[in-house]
């Protein structure tokens, strides 16, 4: 038998566990900046597993080819619109959980300006 098939099938449902856990901690816990903190990392990781998964179920050039250029562009593109996400909720003045102590990016807000509505 050959274990290029279980192989895949590990790295899918382990893929697949770390999503389900993601989606869990994006509706338990407390605050946005937590939120967004469990989706990103749990996602991505889980989605660099996914793509392992599939190229094992298919091996070949190609396959691994599309599978690199995802992984690449997921790593490039993830941690930045995280931040950008995290930081449009800091600017817009989404408040921080409960059980956090101090705002490590305490810095002033812009003015927004006379309100037009």
């Amino acid at each position: 038998m050959n274990a290029w098939p279980v192989l895949s099938g590990v790295f899918l449902g382990l893929g697949v566990l770390l999503i389900a856990i993601a989606s869990i901690g994006l509706v338990r816990l407390p605050d946005a900046y937590s939120r967004l903190n469990a989706v990103t990392k749990a996602a991505t990781l889980a989605l660099f597993l996914v793509l392992a998964g599939a190229w094992l179920s298919e091996p070949g050039w190609y396959a691994a080819v599309e599978a690199t250029l995802a992984a690449w562009l997921l790593a490039v593109t993830a941690p930045a619109a995280g931040h950008a996400i995290g930081r449009a909720l800091h600017r817009t003045g989404t408040p921080l959980g409960e059980r956090c102590r101090y705002d490590e990016r305490d810095e002033p807000r812009p003015d927004p300006g006379p309100h037009r509505g």
